[in-house]
């Protein structure tokens, strides 16, 4: 693909107050501490995307338009990347027994992501893989903006018009402002405060089935990162080559994907179901409520992604709550798991797998050779 004009996101994750950081701090130690959180963001945000190069206290990462058909998924990276990073900051700062300034100083660190959409050309120049194009460059002056100025955040996602419109979703709550570079022209951007996405992520309500609780439990393995998984699982244009269902968002609050979230499914001509999410964390769990029959038919189901050696081992844990007709509860479970598989659900589920190996014949590859 080198010398060749591609379309896709392009992202920098760029840690706020490091330069500050260093000069008030013992270079050994903030040297340490960086190397631990650029790990960190890099273990988030690659292999969904691709590293393109580290940038002293940032990473610029892409993802071309096949690859991150999904959209939302890439706004699911900076909430996650971000959470995992404020995680890893309060951590340190508390198991650290030392006293030096950089150790103190770590809480003063925060991130703040740039996200674009655009054109790049992948070039080698000696021996070293840059990308290039105007859209490249308009990525890396936005790092230079005025929300922190407007707003008083440290810690922000800034997303041009451009970059929503191709990921199709537009979260409640962001804050407009317009940004001008010489030769760049005007760019209309979108920002969302991570700070309080983080307390509102962290403190959310838990709804979960338990391996105790569940009727029945399916397990698979997949040859490919979370993130991946978790693209297959809720892309309705991937689920389509899988699952044996039409789907149809049905409702967004706050204009993205949440717990209130539901999906409007139809399988053939008479059986048609309402999927409702109850809980949503991306890329490790989420739970739904299908509803079937006019509501006469209720199951909820966790969908728990663990990462493995060769990939991820998604368990799906499934409770019957009602049938169209009056059943007792020990009922439930045979009768469920009768239905499962007069259905053919887990098939389906295998289905994908062979799907992502297809989709990702280098992780097939190296785990075969393990």
């Amino acid at each position: 693909m080198e010398g060749k004009t591609q379309h896709g996101y392009l992202l920098i994750a760029d840690i706020s107050g490091y330069t500050s950081y260093v000069a008030k701090t013992e270079l050994e130690h903030a040297h340490e501490v960086l190397t631990e959180l650029l790990e960190l963001i890099l273990g988030h945000l690659t292999p969904t995307l691709t590293l393109s190069k580290l940038e002293g206290d940032a990473v610029f990462v892409y993802g071309s338009e096949s690859r991150l058909t999904r959209g939302e998924t890439l706004l699911e990276l900076i909430e996650s990347t971000y959470v995992a990073f404020k995680d890893r900051v309060e951590a340190v700062r508390r198991r650290t027994t030392c006293t030096c300034n950089a150790c103190r100083a770590i809480p003063t660190l925060d991130l703040k992501f740039i996200a674009h959409h655009g054109d790049y050309i992948a070039q080698k120049v000696a021996g070293i893989h840059e990308l290039a194009g105007s859209d490249v460059n308009l990525v890396h002056r936005l790092c230079k903006n005025h929300v922190g100025e407007a707003t008083g955040w440290r810690a922000y996602a800034l997303f041009t018009e451009r970059s929503l419109e191709h990921m199709g979703v537009r979260p409640e709550g962001m804050h407009v402002q317009a940004e001008s570079y010489e030769h760049l022209g005007e760019v209309n951007t979108h920002s969302l405060d991570l700070q309080s996405r983080y307390k509102a992520l962290t403190e959310a309500r838990r709804v979960l089935i338990t391996p105790e609780e569940a009727d029945a439990v399916f397990t698979q393995d997949y040859l490919a990162p979370p993130p991946i998984v978790w693209d297959w699982l809720n892309d309705p244009h991937k689920r389509l080559k899988w699952e044996r269902l039409h789907i149809r968002p049905a409702l967004r609050p706050g204009g993205r994907t949440a717990p209130g979230a539901s999906n409007h499914c139809v399988h053939g001509k008479n059986v048609s179901r309402v999927d409702t999410i109850l809980d949503w964390k991306p890329f490790e769990y989420f739970t739904v409520e299908q509803k079937g029959a006019g509501g006469r038919y209720v199951v909820i189901e966790t969908f728990r992604l663990a990462p493995t050696p060769g990939g991820t081992r998604l368990r799906r844990y499934s409770k019957f709550q009602r049938m169209p007709m009056p059943t007792p509860r020990p009922l439930m479970r045979p009768i469920g798991k009768f239905l499962t598989r007069l259905f053919k659900v887990d098939q389906d589920y295998v289905e994908m797998a062979r799907l992502i190996a297809e989709d990702n014949p280098s992780s097939a590859q190296a785990q075969q050779t393990q």
